[in-house]
């Protein structure tokens, strides 16, 4: 009221809540309608549109993937294609959710401008309905064991993985892997229904535990089990977080299934939509959940922060031992550790930064459109020729990360310069510092089975779809491999089970 120019009442109540949140933990945001629309799509897992997966940058859209036989993908959009106009406004003027031009009612249409390696070409794309499954993909890997991808916990999510396993019980599997890589999580309950498929009814699943005594549940299972005998792998990796955490550490915990890959995300966090005014929402942390052993797999310790106020990772000695139902020793405190860690899925820092410039994307895109005859996908192999070319890529795209020891040794080296210290030690500075650049060069190379199995993958998803990436797993994926070694050897599966 007395500040000296007009204000926008309503964008500083928007930066006060959000402001106020980030001093919470990330889960604990304030959603405005548009939001509210959004986390409604993702939880039922139909929306109408284009049918893709498409990545805002600051001017434009870019297409990361293009559902087969939808709107975009009949449209002949590819993954790379950056989208610059979409009717008649151009994105690069655009300031608000540019994602959102591309929603629309189904049998509508839209024309886009798009730029393919430097052209510019235009489509027309007919709108649809889009139903998002949460099991995308399932198949028959050997005549006796079955494979499903679970990729999110929509409200699908246990009706079409009990499904898989009836089909696929029905073409002969005696055994399943069940594949939780990637999946971010989603609805709780359809955690403790993917997870009531492999146990029996009223089995504790998960205890959530709150300030506030009424939000204190226990979830059991509630209907007669699809399977308890049929022997099961789990997969996961560093993005596999929240309710597949408790379908993973859960299994774990009964000693119901092997868990192989790396370890999980580790969010333990449970959050609650809380109805606002003008149709928007706040989304509350509001409990942690805990596995049937009593251990809760949280993290990161948002209530401390480091200098930058950063969340710290719970520290290992801090970790709490807890046991399986055959007396098998598990932890807390970050994410499910597997039963048998893959060491090619564990992301080192390298390959992280590589991922977060999207250079493993970017890379793939060029190397399709470099060649585009390549006819039998499943025989395809990353040659070293073709990894040389990459390593190229990446200094052609002037790839470079900051280390955490560059950033300690940056600090020091300033501090050394306030006390006047830098004369004596600036010489090994440097020597230390260009010896770090060698390592980092080198790491790129001592990552090449993790780097290369991430480029197949997009290579393979760039002719194939998501569909022929999961055929293409059955016969080269590393740790879908080791799953079905487990599983052949029943000596070797109760193993992991008891010991």
């Amino acid at each position: 009221m007395n500040y000296v120019d007009e204000t926008n009442p309503a964008d500083l109540m928007d930066t006060a809540i959000k402001s106020m949140l980030k001093d919470l933990d990330p889960y604990t945001t304030f959603m405005n309608e548009q939001d509210v629309e959004a986390a409604r799509i993702n939880n039922t897992g139909d929306y109408t549109g284009i049918g893709a997966r498409v990545k805002t940058l600051k001017d434009k859209l870019v297409i990361v993937e293009p559902y087969k036989d939808y709107p975009a993908d009949k449209a002949g959009l590819k993954p790379g294609d950056e989208i610059i106009k979409i009717g008649t406004i151009d994105l690069e003027t655009f300031k608000d959710d540019k994602g959102d031009l591309l929603k629309g009612s189904s049998g509508t249409s839209i024309d886009v401008t798009y730029k393919r390696q430097g052209k510019i070409y235009t489509a027309t794309i007919n709108r649809a309905e889009v139903e998002i499954n949460a099991v995308p993909y399932f198949s028959m890997i050997n005549d006796q064991t079955g494979y499903i991808v679970l990729s999110q916990f929509n409200n699908k999510a246990s009706l079409q993985t009990a499904y898989a396993v009836k089909d696929l019980k029905a073409q002969g599997a005696e055994k399943i892997i069940l594949d939780l890589r990637d999946n971010p999580g989603g609805l709780l309950h359809e955690a403790v229904n993917v997870v009531n498929i492999f146990v029996p009814k009223a089995q504790l699943v998960v205890t959530t535990k709150s300030k506030v005594k009424k939000f204190n549940k226990t979830y059991y299972t509630q209907k007669e089990a699809l399977d308890v005998e049929i022997p099961l792998v789990v997969l996961i990796n560093g993005r596999s977080a929240s309710a597949s955490e408790i379908v993973a550490g859960t299994l774990q915990d009964l000693d119901r299934a092997v868990i192989i890959g790396s370890r999980s995300f580790g969010k333990g966090l449970v959050q609650r939509p809380k109805q606002l005014t003008y149709g928007t929402q706040l989304k509350l942390t509001i409990s942690r959940y805990y596995t049937p052993s009593g251990r809760c797999i949280q993290a990161l310790d948002y209530w401390h922060r480091d200098e930058k106020g950063a969340a710290v990772r719970i520290a290992q000695e801090n970790y709490h031992e807890f046991k399986t139902k055959n007396g098998r020793p598990v932890f807390d405190g970050g994410g499910v550790l597997p039963d048998e860690a893959l060491e090619i899925t564990k992301n080192s820092a390298i390959t992280n930064a590589i991922l977060n410039k999207d250079l493993i994307f970017d890379y793939a895109t060029t190397y399709y459109y470099a060649h585009p005859n390549l006819k039998d996908i499943n025989a395809f192999k990353l040659t070293d020729s073709d990894f040389n070319d990459f390593k190229k890529y990446l200094k052609t795209n002037d790839f470079n990360f900051e280390t955490d020891t560059e950033t300690a040794l940056a600090k020091a080296f300033e501090s050394a310069k306030k006390e006047g210290l830098d004369d004596n030690i600036e010489k090994d500075y440097n020597t230390l510092i260009n010896n770090l650049n060698t390592s980092k060069i080198k790491g790129i190379d001592e990552n090449k089975a993790q780097l290369s199995s991430l480029l197949t993958d997009e290579i393979v998803k760039r002719y194939a779809y998501r569909e022929g990436v999961y055929d293409y797993y059955k016969t080269h994926n590393p740790e879908i491999k080791r799953a079905t070694e487990i599983l052949s050897n029943t000596t070797t599966y109760s193993k992991f089970l008891n010991h």
